[in-house]
C-alpha cells in the first residue's frame, strides 16, 4: 500500500548515510508552505467518467502530490513537489488492464518526464498507482508510488501540507517533516491545531534529545554522525464529520546500526471538536479489545503462511488484547485499519504489518450512536 519506508530505513543505514525513511519530504525550518489545489476525491476502485482523484506519494525519496481526472481511458491532471509548490501538467491514458502512461510537461509544453505504472485498488479500497518515472528518453529511471487520499469535504477548502525542514550542522541532525492543514473553513481549526501540535512536539523532542547526546558522538565514524527525523502522512478518511490520518515517523540516531520507524495517528471528530481514542468507538464496558485482538491474531497467522518473518509467538504477544498494542489505528470506509510497527508482530526486516478489521466483525461492540456508526451501517 505504501512505498516501504521501513526498507528504505534499513538500506540507508547499511550504507551509513542517515537511516531516514522515504515516507516524507520537507522544506524550510520556518514552516514554508506549498498550497495544494482544492481536491475532490471519491473512494477508489473502478472510476466512472470524470472522477477526480487526489494522491500523495513519492518519486524516489521525494514527496509529491498529484491530482488526476479519469475520463474513460483518458487521464489529465498535475502534480507538485510540496517543497517547490509549482504545478507540473500531466496527460495520458489508462488501458483496460490498469496500465497507466502519463506524460509530464513544463509551462512551454515541453515534455519533461514519463510515468508508467499500474492502477490498482489497495486493501482499504483506495487507488494506488505504482511504477517507474523516467526522463522522456528513458534515462534517470526511478520508482514512484502514489496513494489515493479519500478527501470528501463538501466545503470549498484546501488541504495544505505544512513543511518543517532543518539541517543543523553544528548539532549534527536534520529534520524533514510534513503535516496537513485544512484551510477555508473554521470547522477544521481543531483538527489543524491537533495535527500541528502533534508533529511540532515530536520534532522538538527529537531536536532536544539529539542536542543533549551530541557529546557522545566524538568517537563515531563521520558517516554515522548525523541523526535524522522524517515524518510523512496519509489520509484514510476525510469528511465533514470525521478525519483520520496516519503519520509515519522515521528516525535514525547517530551511531545506530539502523534506523527505526513508528506510526502515530490522529483520528478527529469534527462535529464534537474532539480527538478520538479507540474506546470512543465502542460500547462502554464492552470487550472490544478482545474482539479486535482475536480478529487480528487470526488474520496475522493467515498472513504468516505467505510471510515466514511473522512468528506465532510474536503475533500472540504483539497482537494480544492490550491497549498499547492497538494505539496505531485509522478509520476507513471498510473498517478499522491497524498498523503493527516493526518488531511488534514480526522480525525487523519484515517492516510494519497491517490488518483491516471490517465493521461486520465489530457489529456487536461498536457504539450505535458513536462516531463510526454511519460507516458501520
Amino acid at each position: 500500500m505504501k512505498i516501504t519506508l521501513y526498507l528504505m530505513l534499513a538500506i540507508v543505514s547499511v550504507i551509513a548515510i542517515c537511516g531516514a525513511c522515504r515516507k516524507s519530504t520537507s522544506n524550510t525550518s520556518s514552516n514554508s508552505n506549498a498550497a495544494a489545489p482544492l481536491q475532490e476525491t471519491v473512494g477508489g476502485g473502478a472510476a466512472p467518467a470524470g472522477e477526480k482523484f487526489y494522491f500523495r506519494g513519492w518519486i524516489s525519496d521525494l514527496s509529491i502530490e498529484m491530482t488526476l481526472l479519469r475520463d474513460g481511458e483518458r487521464l489529465t491532471g498535475s502534480y507538485i513537489y510540496p517543497r517547490v509548490g509549482k504545478n507540473i501538467e500531466l496527460s495520458g491514458s489508462i488501458d483496460k488492464d490498469g496500465n497507466v502512461d502519463l506524460r509530464e510537461s513544463d509551462e512551454t509544453a515541453k515534455q519533461t518526464g514519463v510515468f508508467k505504472g499500474k492502477w490498482k485498488s489497495n486493501e482499504v479500497g483506495l487507488t494506488e498507482i505504482e511504477g517507474k518515472w523516467s526522463r522522456p528518453d528513458g534515462s534517470k529511471e526511478t520508482e514512484f508510488d502514489v496513494n489515493q487520499q479519500p478527501i470528501e469535504f463538501t466545503a470549498a477548502v484546501k488541504v495544505v501540507p505544512k513543511i518543517i525542514r532543518e539541517n543543523n550542522k553544528q548539532s549534527k541532525y536534520s529534520v524533514n517533516a510534513e503535516y496537513p492543514q485544512i484551510e477555508g473553513d473554521s470547522r477544521f481549526d481543531g483538527f489543524n491545531q491537533q495535527a500541528r501540535q502533534m508533529i511540532t512536539k515530536d520534532v522538538a523532542a527529537f531536536k532536544t534529545a539529539e542536542t543533549e547526546t551530541l557529546d557522545e558522538a566524538n568517537d563515531l565514524p563521520a558517516e554515522t554522525l548525523t541523526s535524522t527525523l522524517e515524518i510523512g502522512y496519509s489520509f484514510y478518511l476525510a469528511t465533514d464529520d470525521l478525519i483520520s490520518v496516519e503519520f509515519t515517523e522515521g528516525e535514525y540516531s547517530r551511531g545506530a546500526a539502523h534506523g527505526s520507524s513508528i506510526t502515530v495517528v490522529l483520528n478527529y471528530d469534527v462535529k464534537n471538536r474532539k480527538k478520538l481514542e479507540l474506546g470512543d468507538l465502542f460500547n462502554p464496558k464492552s470487550k472490544y479489545l478482545n474482539v479486535i485482538s482475536s480478529y487480528c491474531i487470526k488474520n496475522l497467522k493467515e498472513q504468516s503462511k505467505k510471510n515466514d518473518m511473522l512468528m506465532e509467538d510474536q503475533i500472540q504477544e504483539g497482537a494480544s488484547a492490550r491497549a498499547d498494542n492497538y494505539k496505531s489505528w485509522t478509520i476507513t470506509r471498510k473498517g478499522l485499519w491497524f498498523t503493527f510497527d516493526p518488531y511488534q508482530v514480526a522480525a525487523y526486516a519484515a517492516g510494519p504489518q497491517h490488518v483491516l478489521v471490517p465493521y461486520s466483525a465489530l457489529k456487536d461492540v461498536i457504539r450505535p450512536d458513536g462516531p463510526t456508526a454511519k460507516l458501520a451501517g
